[in-house]
Protein backbone atom coordinates (compact mmCIF):
# COMPACT_ATOMS: atom_id res chain seq x y z
CA UNK A 1 0.00 0.00 0.00
CA UNK A 2 1.55 3.41 -1.04
CA UNK A 3 1.78 6.15 1.47
CA UNK A 4 -0.13 9.81 0.87
CA UNK A 5 1.36 12.42 -1.39
CA UNK A 6 1.73 16.17 0.05
CA UNK A 7 3.99 19.08 -0.24
CA UNK A 8 7.08 17.38 0.97
CA UNK A 9 9.96 18.45 -0.72
CA UNK A 10 12.22 16.05 -2.69
CA UNK A 11 15.07 14.50 -1.14
CA UNK A 12 18.57 15.25 -2.02
CA UNK A 13 20.28 12.67 0.52
CA UNK A 14 24.37 14.17 0.40
CA UNK A 15 24.57 14.26 -3.24
CA UNK A 16 26.16 18.19 -3.99
CA UNK A 17 24.47 18.24 -7.33
CA UNK A 18 20.69 17.37 -5.48
CA UNK A 19 21.61 20.12 -2.99
CA UNK A 20 22.86 22.88 -5.12
CA UNK A 21 19.79 22.42 -7.36
CA UNK A 22 17.48 22.35 -4.52
CA UNK A 23 19.16 25.57 -3.34
CA UNK A 24 18.49 27.35 -6.50
CA UNK A 25 15.09 26.01 -6.70
CA UNK A 26 14.74 27.57 -3.19
CA UNK A 27 16.27 30.48 -4.28
CA UNK A 28 13.82 31.03 -7.15
CA UNK A 29 11.43 30.64 -4.94
CA UNK A 30 12.11 33.41 -2.77
CA UNK A 31 12.48 35.94 -5.99
CA UNK A 32 9.54 35.15 -6.89
CA UNK A 33 7.89 35.62 -4.00
CA UNK A 34 9.31 38.89 -3.41
CA UNK A 35 8.43 39.92 -7.32
CA UNK A 36 4.56 39.24 -5.61
CA UNK A 37 5.12 41.48 -3.07
CA UNK A 38 6.48 44.42 -5.32
CA UNK A 39 3.19 43.95 -7.13
CA UNK A 40 1.13 44.33 -4.83
CA UNK A 41 3.38 47.34 -3.16
CA UNK A 42 2.95 48.92 -6.73
CA UNK A 43 -0.69 48.31 -6.34
CA UNK A 44 -1.18 49.62 -3.36
CA UNK A 45 1.11 52.40 -4.95
CA UNK A 46 -1.39 52.93 -8.28
CA UNK A 47 -4.76 53.29 -6.19
CA UNK A 48 -3.13 56.18 -4.26
CA UNK A 49 -1.93 57.81 -6.65
CA UNK A 50 -4.89 57.44 -9.31
CA UNK A 51 -7.65 57.68 -6.30
CA UNK A 52 -6.54 59.68 -4.12
CA UNK A 53 -3.75 62.14 -5.80
CA UNK A 54 -5.75 62.45 -8.72
CA UNK A 55 -3.11 61.51 -10.99
CA UNK A 56 -2.57 59.53 -13.71
CA UNK A 57 -0.09 56.72 -13.88
CA UNK A 58 1.80 54.93 -16.15
CA UNK A 59 3.96 52.46 -15.82
CA UNK A 60 2.42 50.38 -12.44
CA UNK A 61 -0.18 48.25 -14.43
CA UNK A 62 2.11 47.64 -16.61
CA UNK A 63 4.90 46.74 -14.01
CA UNK A 64 2.60 44.79 -12.12
CA UNK A 65 1.89 43.11 -15.48
CA UNK A 66 5.06 41.77 -15.59
CA UNK A 67 5.90 41.34 -12.21
CA UNK A 68 2.90 38.74 -11.78
CA UNK A 69 4.17 36.73 -14.78
CA UNK A 70 7.63 36.45 -13.68
CA UNK A 71 6.96 35.36 -10.60
CA UNK A 72 4.93 32.45 -11.65
CA UNK A 73 7.85 31.20 -14.51
CA UNK A 74 10.36 32.23 -11.74
CA UNK A 75 8.57 29.83 -9.05
CA UNK A 76 8.17 27.20 -11.28
CA UNK A 77 11.25 25.03 -9.80
CA UNK A 78 10.32 26.02 -6.48
CA UNK A 79 7.34 24.40 -6.98
CA UNK A 80 8.26 21.63 -8.43
CA UNK A 81 11.28 20.72 -5.76
CA UNK A 82 7.88 20.94 -3.41
CA UNK A 83 5.80 18.75 -5.36
CA UNK A 84 3.05 22.08 -5.65
CA UNK A 85 2.33 20.97 -9.24
CA UNK A 86 -1.45 19.73 -9.79
CA UNK A 87 -0.93 15.88 -9.35
CA UNK A 88 -3.34 12.94 -10.16
CA UNK A 89 -1.75 10.09 -8.15
CA UNK A 90 -4.70 8.15 -8.69
CA UNK A 91 -2.82 5.67 -11.21
CA UNK A 92 0.69 5.68 -9.69
CA UNK A 93 -1.31 4.94 -6.54
CA UNK A 94 -2.99 1.35 -7.77
CA UNK A 95 0.34 0.68 -9.52
CA UNK A 96 3.09 -1.88 -8.22
CA UNK A 97 6.94 -0.56 -7.41
CA UNK A 98 7.96 -1.80 -10.44
CA UNK A 99 5.40 -0.34 -12.76
CA UNK A 100 4.82 3.03 -10.87
CA UNK A 101 8.95 3.45 -11.37
CA UNK A 102 8.87 2.73 -14.74
CA UNK A 103 5.66 5.22 -15.20
CA UNK A 104 7.75 7.83 -13.76
CA UNK A 105 10.78 7.67 -15.85
CA UNK A 106 8.27 7.79 -18.74
CA UNK A 107 6.70 10.98 -17.27
CA UNK A 108 10.11 12.31 -16.46
CA UNK A 109 11.02 11.70 -19.69
CA UNK A 110 8.20 13.58 -21.77
CA UNK A 111 8.02 16.08 -19.52
CA UNK A 112 11.93 17.17 -19.81
CA UNK A 113 11.39 16.93 -23.37
CA UNK A 114 8.86 19.21 -23.34
CA UNK A 115 10.08 21.50 -20.74
CA UNK A 116 13.35 21.84 -22.98
CA UNK A 117 11.53 22.78 -25.92
CA UNK A 118 10.14 25.80 -24.13
CA UNK A 119 13.42 26.22 -23.01
CA UNK A 120 14.69 26.60 -26.28
CA UNK A 121 11.79 28.80 -28.32
CA UNK A 122 11.84 30.94 -24.78
CA UNK A 123 15.59 31.63 -25.07
CA UNK A 124 14.85 32.11 -28.59
CA UNK A 125 12.14 34.24 -28.19
CA UNK A 126 14.19 36.66 -25.41
CA UNK A 127 17.20 36.55 -27.05
CA UNK A 128 15.02 38.31 -30.17
CA UNK A 129 13.59 40.96 -28.31
CA UNK A 130 17.19 41.78 -26.56
CA UNK A 131 19.44 41.95 -30.39
CA UNK A 132 16.23 43.53 -31.91
CA UNK A 133 15.72 46.13 -29.23
CA UNK A 134 11.21 45.40 -28.79
CA UNK A 135 9.84 48.04 -26.28
CA UNK A 136 6.08 47.95 -25.48
CA UNK A 137 3.68 49.91 -27.03
CA UNK A 138 2.82 52.00 -23.81
CA UNK A 139 3.90 55.46 -22.86
CA UNK A 140 6.26 53.86 -20.68
CA UNK A 141 7.87 51.92 -23.53
CA UNK A 142 9.75 48.98 -21.24
CA UNK A 143 11.95 46.93 -23.05
CA UNK A 144 10.47 43.84 -23.74
CA UNK A 145 13.70 41.50 -23.02
CA UNK A 146 14.08 42.55 -19.53
CA UNK A 147 10.61 40.82 -18.69
CA UNK A 148 11.31 38.53 -21.13
CA UNK A 149 14.21 37.16 -19.62
CA UNK A 150 11.78 35.04 -17.18
CA UNK A 151 10.95 32.32 -19.47
CA UNK A 152 14.09 30.82 -20.18
CA UNK A 153 15.58 31.75 -16.69
CA UNK A 154 12.15 30.11 -14.98
CA UNK A 155 11.69 26.75 -17.63
CA UNK A 156 15.64 26.53 -17.17
CA UNK A 157 15.39 26.19 -13.59
CA UNK A 158 12.08 24.04 -13.99
CA UNK A 159 14.28 22.08 -16.30
CA UNK A 160 17.48 21.78 -13.92
CA UNK A 161 14.76 20.65 -10.97
CA UNK A 162 13.13 18.04 -13.26
CA UNK A 163 16.25 16.56 -14.18
CA UNK A 164 17.72 16.74 -10.37
CA UNK A 165 14.42 14.59 -9.19
CA UNK A 166 14.89 12.12 -12.06
CA UNK A 167 18.44 11.75 -10.79
CA UNK A 168 17.06 11.34 -7.20
CA UNK A 169 15.30 8.80 -8.12
CA UNK A 170 17.32 6.76 -10.26
CA UNK A 171 19.70 7.17 -7.47
CA UNK A 172 17.14 5.77 -5.05
CA UNK A 173 17.38 9.23 -3.18
CA UNK A 174 14.08 9.47 -3.43
CA UNK A 175 10.79 7.45 -4.66
CA UNK A 176 8.91 7.72 -7.91
CA UNK A 177 5.85 10.58 -7.70
CA UNK A 178 7.28 11.18 -3.56
CA UNK A 179 4.98 7.66 -2.92
CA UNK A 180 6.86 5.76 -0.35
CA UNK A 181 5.65 1.66 0.33
CA UNK A 182 4.09 1.36 3.37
Amino acid sequence: MAGQSSAVASRTGNNPFLRAVAALSTLAGWCSAAMIVAAVAITCQMIFVRFVMNESTVWQTEAVIYLAIGATLIGLPYVQRLRGHVNVDLIPLSLSKTARYYMYLLTMGLSIVIVAIVLFYGYEHWHLAYERNWKSDTVWGVRLWIPYLSIPIGFGLFLLQLIADLIAVLLKIDAPFGLEDV
